[in-house]
């Protein structure tokens, strides 16, 4: 039997109208080139909700008050050499313009209608665009 080694990420879901923002990857070393969402590691002793309202600020320079963000999903991930707990949160409401804060390992912003995303969405941000956010979901992946 294997030692779990569990790590947790955020996913942060902008709508807006029919459109999802996503974000084009470079320099990082995973799936660049790829599309995603806002997303990043939790770090250690940061609660859901606001690690997703910091990787918000960080990367697209947004305010999120707590209230203006939900839970929608929860996946768990496998990769090759690890296992990852995903938390996908959906946004109500930010104040302020959303830009490209880290131009180093965003190569661009770009909202998109959800009916026509780009083939090259990472496979495991896509299968969680593709759930119901009106109630909270959970799917394993790449098991």
């Amino acid at each position: 039997m294997g030692q779990p080694i569990f790590y947790g990420s955020v996913h942060v879901l902008f709508y807006r109208n029919d459109e999802v923002l996503l974000l084009k990857r470079k320099n990082t070393g995973f799936m660049d080139g790829m599309w995603s969402v806002v997303a990043g590691r939790i770090d250690g002793a940061e609660e859901v909700v606001s690690a997703a309202i910091r990787e918000a600020r960080e990367e697209a320079g947004v305010d999120i008050d707590p209230s203006g963000i939900d839970v929608v999903g929860v996946m768990h991930r496998k990769n090759t050499s690890s296992e990852w707990i995903d938390f996908y949160l959906k946004v109500k409401s930010w104040k302020g313009d959303i830009v490209n804060k880290e131009p180093h390992k965003c190569e661009e912003l770009r909202w998109f209608p959800l009916g026509d995303l780009p083939e090259t969405v990472i496979p495991y941000v896509k299968s969680a665009l593709a759930r119901n956010h009106d109630r909270i979901w959970f799917e394993s992946f790449g098991w």
